[in-house]
């Protein structure tokens, strides 16, 4: 698995940086199966270190496929949902999730009064104009 940079056998990264966001906007890639490793490797780390900043955290998910979610990542999620949207709800500025996958914009929507900060549900067609929303533009 190949995650921030290091590869560990041969399966590609499931959440991986997503190198060209705006300045101040954090972005990451998702596609295939989500395993906790990828939060406490790749996810919770970068967020953390962002919320360090006190910039404010302005963050990008392009979300290409979702194969399935490992019950321990899950756990990981609701992990971070807790300790970084919770206890810093305020630190929380834009949310861009960008997918043309239909139930995950559908839920995302559906449940953004959840999320902190402003959420917006972009296609992929329009990565472009998600990352200049997440940044403030």
């Amino acid at each position: 698995m190949m995650l921030s940079g290091l590869t560990c056998g041969s399966v590609a990264a499931v959440i991986e940086p997503l190198a060209d966001t705006p300045p101040g906007v954090l972005g990451f890639r998702v596609a295939g199966e989500i395993h906790r490793e990828d939060y406490d490797t790749v996810l919770t780390p970068a967020l953390k270190q962002a919320l360090e900043s006190g910039d404010g955290l302005r963050t990008l998910y392009l979300i290409e496929s979702l194969d399935k979610m490992d019950p321990s990542a899950l756990w990981a999620d609701a992990k971070v949902g807790y300790d970084l949207g919770i206890r810093h709800h305020d630190a929380w500025v834009r949310s861009a999730i960008v997918t043309d996958i239909d139930w995950l914009a559908r839920a995302t929507r559906l449940f953004a009064w959840m999320i902190p900060g402003e959420v917006r549900v972009f296609p992929v067609a329009e990565l472009e104009p998600a990352k200049a929303w997440a940044a403030g533009a």
